[in-house]
């Protein structure tokens, strides 16, 4: 499995300024890279109980990847927040260090509660999609994802709030 994601991460490496006058952007890449991911993100969706048991083994490290505000407003207790949009293979690295570890994630749509700061995004456009994606694609093969949608009130979910 290792390999394969290592050609994934090679084959989406790309020159740092493109030669021909356009932007750096890569569409079919992006469409290869997301059907080349479907069938191993089907088998790493994990259920509340199973999600909540692994982010209790040592070194797990459970990424929150939404805003910073979104976070800051709240999140499951021992979450680590590095947005998405601030995605870079450097703060990759930073936040999450060796590439084989277990990475937890979970956004908004898994939250029933459909309100500040978990309001529900379209299904397609779910920001575990793109997270997952991108972290495979970044070379962080050992991803996992909330499957269950949960009430951030219940007690189990160790829902951290704002103090503001």
């Amino acid at each position: 499995m290792r390999i394969i994601f290592a050609v994934l991460a090679l084959s989406m490496a790309a020159p740092a300024i493109a030669q021909d006058g356009q932007a750096n952007i890569d569409f079919q890449g992006f469409e290869d890279l997301t059907g080349q991911v479907a069938d191993y993100r089907a088998k790493r969706l994990l259920s509340w109980e199973d999600f909540n048991r692994k982010a209790a083994q040592p070194g797990v490290l459970l990424l929150d990847a939404r805003s910073a505000d979104a976070f800051a407003a709240g999140h499951i207790k021992g979450a680590v927040n590095l947005p998405f949009t601030d995605f870079t293979p450097e703060s990759l690295a930073a936040v999450i260090g060796d590439k084989d570890r277990p990475i937890l994630i979970y956004c908004n749509n898994n939250f029933t509660n459909d309100r500040a700061p978990v309001m529900m995004k379209l299904r397609p456009l779910a920001l575990n999609i793109q997270t997952f994606i991108n972290l495979v694609g970044y070379g962080y093969g050992n991803v996992y994802e909330l499957r269950s949608a949960i009430d951030f009130n219940d007690p189990k979910v160790g829902w951290v709030k704002s103090s503001s």
